[in-house]
């Protein structure tokens, strides 16, 4: 399990660093958006990015996690919106040998064991099931998980960026969501706004792109 913390360190690093993953815009709105994300270089908060698919949520938690103390320790990313729901507990949490059928002989970390003195990125928190959400507020107020299988806790520390397109206040309303564990993810929110409401930033897209494809 170490080697395989080490190799996910080296390339969670590598990936978060890539010179493509950039978010071009001088609108204000975008302007807030690098402001508040320079804020927030010395914090360890927890932090919820809100936006619609496509407005490089994944971009900004990776500026966040590049500016944050714990850069250069592991960043694991996990898309809860593209794993079927029977395997969620699984991956975050990680198994002991024969928890179930198809598991590996010698158990498998999860990806909180993963990023463990890091970062982990939940993207589309919004597709949690409400079983995991009392699991997931349970770490976050313990810092401690159980693998499935597992008879003891593991401690863990890690920081949690989570990302949504979806109205999480509405999840809360209709109980799809709980209001306790959006209050703890949300500790710092940040809106990504769409395109069409920063028009202002398509002229400096079209030059961007154009003098990118000049290039190749």
């Amino acid at each position: 399990i170490n080697l395989l913390k080490e190799q996910v360190e080296v390339l969670s690093n590598a990936t978060a660093g890539g010179s493509e993953e950039i978010i071009i815009g001088d609108s204000p709105v975008m302007q807030q958006v690098f402001s508040t994300v320079e804020k927030l270089r010395d914090t360890d908060a927890n932090i919820l990015i809100l936006g619609e698919n496509g407005t490089g949520k994944d971009v900004i938690a990776r500026m966040l996690y590049r500016n944050s103390p714990r850069y250069g320790k592991p960043f694991v990313t996990i898309d809860l919106g593209s794993i079927p729901e029977q395997l969620f507990e699984s991956e975050l949490f990680g198994y002991e040998k024969g928890a179930f059928t198809g598991a590996l002989r010698e158990g498998n970390p999860g990806k909180f064991e993963l990023a463990n003195h890091g970062t982990l990125f939940l993207d589309e928190i919004g597709e949690m099931p409400l079983y995991l959400q009392a699991k997931l507020l349970r770490v976050l107020s313990e810092h401690q998980i159980d693998r499935v299988g597992g008879e003891a806790p593991i401690d863990v520390d890690v920081r949690i960026i989570a990302a949504t397109n979806r109205n999480l206040e509405e999840m809360i309303q209709t109980k799809e969501f709980r209001a306790d564990l959006y209050y703890r993810l949300n500790v710092v929110p940040i809106h990504i706004p769409p395109l069409r409401e920063r028009k202002e930033d398509i002229f400096v897209l079209c030059k961007y792109f154009i003098e990118k494809y000049n290039k190749i």
